[in-house]
């Protein structure tokens, strides 16, 4: 299987996604947003992951190429392709299929227990800590499966025609990436009753193992839907 993915800026990359895809002998390519770019034609691969960013899904008078992703995705889907989406990748994906995309009652910033809602995904466990960094979040699409509920945001995930899996928080980050979000988007820890303190971030670290192992877990059952 060939994955491409899309980074929307330089510290919020595949996390253990890379791990997973190398392990299982995928060859993987990337577009950086940020950077120059040339998006893929459909034919060259078969399994697209969107990734997060700190801006939101309107923001294409400062990120122009948000309006060609956004499209870009869509064609993705309607081809029949496998697609992931994390955090903002997931809120680009219910934008596309016609879902709102708004500022949620509270931002969830931290670790955070979520609870599966539903039998329709194969998943190995009724409730987990999972790693969060959003202020907004989005009404289901048509015809898709709500999965996961916090606290805080009753939609966490959804799955989409068995081949399109949204998921609003962090199951693919490791250390390092939990460290360069604290550094690049430290503006955001202003408190809130769902936002968590750099210290108690990093002392709850311990989670990042089996939110990885849920990660493969969830891309494995993504990849086995034809």
């Amino acid at each position: 299987m060939r994955l491409h993915y899309l980074q929307h800026v330089w510290f919020e990359d595949l996390g253990v996604i890379e791990d997973w895809a190398k392990n299982k002998d995928f060859e993987i390519s990337k577009t950086a947003l940020f950077e120059n770019y040339k998006l893929p034609s459909l034919s060259d691969f078969d399994f697209l992951v969107v990734m997060g960013g700190p801006m939101g899904i309107d923001d294409e008078e400062k990120y122009p190429w948000l309006g060609e992703e956004k499209e870009f995705i869509k064609k993705a889907i309607t081809s029949g392709k496998h697609v992931l989406g994390v955090c903002l990748g997931a809120q680009l994906i219910a934008n596309v299929l016609g879902a709102k995309v708004y500022k949620n009652a509270n931002k969830e910033i931290g670790w955070f227990k979520l609870k599966k809602v539903s039998d329709n995904f194969d998943f190995s466990v009724d409730e987990f800590m999972a790693f969060h960094w959003h202020g907004d979040t989005f009404d289901l699409p048509g015809k898709s499966i709500r999965l996961f509920e916090s606290t805080a945001c009753k939609n966490q995930a959804f799955l989409y025609n068995n081949k399109v899996l949204a998921l609003q928080f962090h199951l693919e980050v490791k250390a390092a990436g939990v460290g360069r979000l604290i550094e690049e988007c430290a503006d955001e820890l202003v408190g809130g009753d769902y936002i968590q303190s750099p210290g108690t971030i990093f002392e709850k670290l311990n989670h990042l193992d089996s939110c990885n192992k849920l990660m493969y877990s969830l891309l494995d059952n993504l990849t086995n839907n034809t």
